[in-house]
């Protein structure tokens, strides 16, 4: 049976949000469960991105201005961590914490934070892998799909006001408590596909937010930050 063109973008998204629904209630050691986790992703990977992160001859993979998108990634790193630095506690907001977004904390246990293997392959998951399903379900697929099934018809960055806002919202919606700059990300990062059409552009700036991301959670121990 013929695999459904969808199914590169979108099986992907699915197992990792199951798996890291999984993860969550698994008693393994902290270790075992990243490391577990980061090789099934890979894994997943390879068999569904690949033939898109391959598809080069059609031009979907390049990165076509590297300077501006590695800065697009850096000024949403600052967007992410400015408002707590101007209004400290503005996360324990109610709009932020509440029963339907939750609340700001990590998934990492106190013994997990004390390993540094444990924390590079948590930041391997959130620099390697999450950009590229990420990018692939949100501006790859569905951003596309919400303007015709028929999706591979649709080039990359085609501009529908519909499919821009409610990417950006359901985007929003993925982080929670965070939902606030996961739709100022949403936005940023649906505004950089419509400008450069290019998804190898739009993995790179956010692996490089989440890379920042990474380094400063690992440096400032706000560990909410990696939920």
């Amino acid at each position: 049976m013929l695999r459904s063109p969808s199914a590169n973008y979108v099986a992907p998204f699915c197992i990792f949000l199951a798996l890291l629904a999984l993860s969550r209630g698994v008693s393994l050691p902290p270790v075992a469960t990243q490391a577990g986790f980061v090789a099934l992703m890979l894994l997943v990977l390879w068999i569904f991105c690949r033939p898109v992160l391959l598809a080069a001859a059609r031009d979907q993979v390049q990165v076509r201005s590297w300077i501006a998108t590695l800065a697009v990634g850096v000024v949403m790193f600052v967007l992410w961590i400015a408002p707590e630095h101007f209004f400290p506690g503005y996360r324990h907001f109610w709009l932020f914490e509440n029963p339907l977004m939750g609340k700001p904390e990590t998934g990492l246990s106190a013994a997990a934070r004390s390993q540094p293997l444990t924390l590079w392959l948590r930041a391997f998951r959130a620099v390697i892998i999450v950009p590229v399903i990420e990018e692939l379900f949100w501006r790859g697929w569905l951003m596309r799909w919400l303007i015709a099934p028929d999706f591979e018809s649709i080039p990359l960055g085609t501009w529908s006001a519909q499919a821009f806002w409610i990417v950006a919202v359901l985007f929003a919606s993925e982080h929670g408590a965070f939902w606030d700059v996961g739709l100022a990300a949403g936005v940023l990062y649906n505004w950089w596909m419509l400008r450069t059409r290019s998804l190898g552009d739009l993995i790179v700036a956010h692996a490089v937010t989440n890379a920042c991301l990474s380094a400063y959670v690992a440096w400032s121990g706000r560990w909410e930050y990696w939920p």
